[in-house]
């Protein structure tokens, strides 16, 4: 049984005759009828009553149609979906990010996407494994180190680490706050496994500053809700929570910020897909954040060619 002949099949029955079938698929009649009596064969069971020279369904044609039917169509479905990825094309496309970059900027970008986009779906992953996720089925990551050689990948923005205060706090009148002078603070952070307090202690280490206090809270969002409460100041890259007033901190080396780049693997299927979608979230950055985010030029990362790095793909 081929599949060209149940697409006879469904076009005979739809049609209600071989004769109109066949003008229909651009074959001849008896051509047609001899591949119906094949089909018939083959299958062990009569397809149609024929009376007068004319053929209609039998019960078990009528019930063997929808099976027909769904085989072509799921055929159609496959040879659809073989033509996109050979044009590299993407139905579905799987983001991975750490928590906080999902919640501020991944799921803000995805709202913006159109009718004709992949469907998205997200992976929330550990900053310092992040890029891992692409060996994993994921493809694109979205991490705030420079990916591994052996992937493409773009930076996307250089987003600021806020010092957040409540409503009544001394410094809302500011946009600013010096490093020297935050450090004197009560201070509310996450962990070192935290990518926004790496970058608070790496601009204290070169600054040879000390903190007064500090305490480390698992999310960034428990973080802004002790600072609600007037307990200090958090310090974190998310976006401003439970009527804080956010302040750039300065440092030595200039606002103390993350930074966020896409990756990929450069041998997947759709890659250029991924580095257009990559490009439109660097753009949708900017445009939300300002373009002071705007990362300075550099390469996010060098890669070898597809060939070459689809040998260094770990199992």
């Amino acid at each position: 049984m081929e599949l060209r002949t149940l697409r006879y099949f469904a076009a005979v029955a739809a049609a209600g005759s071989v004769t109109a079938a066949a003008a229909a698929i651009h074959i001849t009649q008896p051509s047609l009828s001899r591949q119906m009596r094949q089909l018939e064969r083959d299958l062990g069971i009569t397809l149609f009553a024929r009376e007068d020279g004319r053929l209609r369904l039998s019960a078990a044609g009528r019930e063997f149609l929808p099976v027909a039917q769904t085989l072509v169509a799921q055929a159609d479905a496959a040879l659809d979906t073989a033509a996109g990825i050979a044009a590299g094309k993407l139905q579905r496309i799987t983001i991975a990010a750490p928590g906080t970059t999902l919640t501020d900027v991944v799921a803000p970008f995805l709202a913006t996407l159109a009718e004709g986009d992949p469907m998205p779906a997200v992976w929330e992953e550990v900053p310092s494994s992040v890029y891992d996720a692409l060996w994993r089925g994921a493809d694109v990551a979205v991490g705030t180190t420079p990916p591994p050689q052996q992937l493409a990948g773009m930076a996307l923005a250089d987003l600021p680490v806020f010092a957040y205060v409540p409503g009544n706090h001394p410094w809302t009148l500011r946009r600013r706050v010096p490093l020297e002078e935050l450090v004197e603070q009560p201070l509310l952070v996450q962990s070192r496994d935290f990518h926004p307090r790496r970058a608070l202690d790496q601009a204290v280490d070169l600054a040879r500053h000390g903190y007064r206090s500090v305490h480390e809270f698992a999310t960034a969002e428990v973080a802004q809700a002790v600072a609600a409460s007037g307990r200090g100041v958090a310090v974190v890259s998310d976006d401003p929570r439970f009527g804080l007033h956010g302040l750039a901190i300065d440092g030595p080396a200039g606002a103390v910020h993350i930074s966020l780049y896409a990756a990929w693997d450069p041998a997947h299927h759709g890659a250029a897909t991924i580095a257009s979608l990559a490009q439109r979230l660097r753009d949708f950055c900017i445009t939300r954040y300002g373009a002071q985010v705007t990362p300075p030029p550099r390469r996010a990362t060098q890669h070898p060619t597809a060939k070459t790095a689809q040998h260094t793909r770990k199992p």
